[in-house]
């Protein structure tokens, strides 16, 4: 299990904290792993294909805009997620079937809940570098996340 404490005093320096706060869905309460990223405005589309393609282990994170408007993830593709045994899910955006997600054994953080699907038109980018909580998501960096927070870093620390 990792400890974000831990490696903030270790690696002070050489790692970023997440400066926005996210509610966890997922079973998973701590997860680590390296990034990749879609960026997409209240649609998924983009969300699921990444979720089908990205390499196992990885997390995925999906910068949202921040919009509480409606959800990019709900429990068919929180079960992709956990078929292809990827690491996580970070959305800076809302998910919803949150009761279904909790059972899910994988890391699942979000800002909060929304019971409305989003579009399905496809609009967005994948594997670019994305900005929220003051910190640059890298495609292919690593992310380190618990109970605590999230910690971002050029380099796997453990």
């Amino acid at each position: 299990m990792i400890k974000t404490a831990d490696l903030c005093d270790e690696f002070g320096k050489e790692v970023e904290v997440c400066q926005k706060e996210f509610r966890s869905y997922g079973r998973k309460k701590s997860f680590f792993g390296p990034i990749s990223t879609v960026r997409v405005f209240e649609d998924n589309v983009l969300v699921k294909q990444a979720l089908e393609t990205i390499p196992e282990g990885n997390v995925l994170v999906v910068d949202g805009g921040g919009s509480r408007r409606c959800a990019l993830l709900g429990d068919r593709l929180g079960e992709i997620a956990v078929s292809r045994k990827l690491a996580g899910v970070i959305i800076n955006g809302c998910v919803r079937d949150t009761a279904e997600l909790a059972d899910l054994n994988i890391g699942i953080l979000a800002l909060g809940s929304n019971p409305l699907r989003s579009q399905k038109d496809g609009k967005g980018e994948r594997d670019l570098i994305v900005t929220f909580g003051g910190v640059d998501w890298n495609p292919g960096d690593y992310i380190y996340a618990d109970e605590d927070g999230i910690v971002v870093s050029s380099k796997k620390l453990i």
